[in-house]
């Protein structure tokens, strides 16, 4: 399996983090993002949104990063990641749309103004930062995992962006029950660090 990947992006560090807690083998194919390597052929053929990670298996090919993490836990990693029961899977995917959406648009966005320049609301990102993860804080004063009271997927796709929240001007200090949870995540035998975590 190939993964085409950018060593700063949390979104490629998902799909990286959770192959190595799990185990899955990758050959990851780093992608020149500044020379715009992701917006032209052959990766635009894989992926025509341009984006990155893409995930090739033989003739599956794959973008966005939850996806992947869904297709890999389903295909390798069974029920230990992604629980099979409906209760648990739903529970799951809706930390996957938290990932997508508050996580993205708040520490994220916040993350990518400070780190990398974009030209976004600032103000806005922070908002949203400090709507979301006192949500997700209180959540693990009464659990150790977002899902199923054990690590899954849920915790590979919410941990890159909210650990990496201080690089976008985003204080955990005052959430010392997502402290404890990026600990126990570190912690997970095989964690796989990346810069910034």
């Amino acid at each position: 399996m190939k993964l085409y990947d950018l060593e700063l992006s949390g979104n490629c560090y998902k799909v990286r983090l959770f192959a190595a807690l799990a185990r899955i083998p990758l050959d990851v194919v780093p992608v020149d993002f500044l020379g715009g390597e992701h917006k032209r052929p052959p990766l635009s053929d894989l992926n025509p949104w341009g984006e990155i990670p893409v995930l090739v298996d033989g003739d599956v090919v794959l973008r966005d990063s939850h996806a992947i993490l869904v297709y890999l836990a389903s295909r390798h990693g069974g029920a230990a990641w992604l629980p099979g029961d409906p209760a648990g899977l739903a529970e799951v995917v809706q930390w996957l749309s938290t990932a997508a959406n508050e996580v993205q648009n708040g520490p994220c966005a916040a993350r990518l103004v400070d780190k990398f320049g974009y030209g976004l609301d600032k103000a806005e990102t922070i908002r949203r930062s400090l709507r979301i993860l006192p949500l997700i804080d209180a959540h693990l004063a009464a659990s150790a995992w977002l899902a199923a009271g054990r690590p899954t997927i849920a915790d590979c796709a919410v941990f890159p962006y909210v650990a990496l929240a201080p690089e976008g001007g985003v204080s955990l200090e005052p959430y010392g029950s997502i402290r404890s949870w990026i600990a126990r995540v570190k912690a997970l035998p095989n964690f796989l660090p990346m810069p910034g975590v």
